[in-house]
């Protein structure tokens, strides 16, 4: 790969940490949880979750304590339901995007706005978040050890066969998880990278357009 000239023009990914927000696996994994979002912050990339309590909150928190950027997913369409409809937290959080999708909707969203999932812990919706991670060809960690969802994901794939597999890392540390996921992300946009090495391709810095729009 072709080194940046630039720091500034460094790609930054958005990884998306997906845990319960209750349950077992929240008192089993807080720690785990936290961990992932301090070694998200500590890539240099960005953290993005469902905006809410439990495992997901706590990476967060991580992420944010540790300098890095926390954005938001939120079920509610305004910052008063989230607080008041939802009960959801806010204060960890560089940006919430109040998607108006409730749950199910906002789960897809979350997903599709990431370039990869990590799976800690988790329930239900995490493994909703994970399958459509999947289908949506995005590479998934998996935090083995956690409890949930994560450690019933192994057998799934096995069992199921599902398509993309190559694109599932599992790992017992998050710190390391973390690193094969940029790795991973830094062959998937290996061709982005070169082209934003050579300056002279980048033409919206110079006002040009490929598109049709005026403006």
């Amino acid at each position: 790969m072709t080194p940046l000239k630039d720091n500034s023009l460094q790609l930054k990914y958005s990884i998306c940490i997906s845990g319960a927000a209750s349950g077992d696996t929240l008192k089993k994994s807080a720690k785990l949880a936290e961990e992932l979002g301090v070694a998200v912050a500590k890539s240099g990339h960005i953290i993005t979750t469902g905006a809410t309590i439990g495992l997901p909150y706590l990476a967060a928190k991580g992420a944010k304590q540790a300098g890095g950027m926390s954005i938001g997913f939120s079920p509610a369409e305004s910052l008063r339901e989230h607080i008041r409809k939802y009960r959801l937290p806010h204060d960890c959080y560089d940006f919430i995007n109040f998607t108006g999708l409730h749950y199910v909707g906002r789960d897809l969203y979350l997903v599709q706005s990431s370039d990869a999932v990590i799976t800690v812990g988790g329930r239900f919706g995490s493994l909703h978040e994970f399958t459509s991670a999947l289908e949506a060809h995005k590479p998934c960690g998996v935090l083995l050890g956690s409890g949930g969802t994560a450690d019933l994901i192994p057998k799934l794939m096995e069992t199921l066969e599902p398509p993309n597999g190559d694109l599932v890392i599992y790992d017992d540390n998050p710190d390391r998880l973390v690193k094969r996921i940029v790795e991973l992300l830094d062959d998937k946009y290996d061709d982005i990278h070169e082209q934003i090495a050579e300056f002279d391709q980048m033409w919206f810095l110079h006002g040009e357009s490929t598109g049709n729009r005026a403006g």
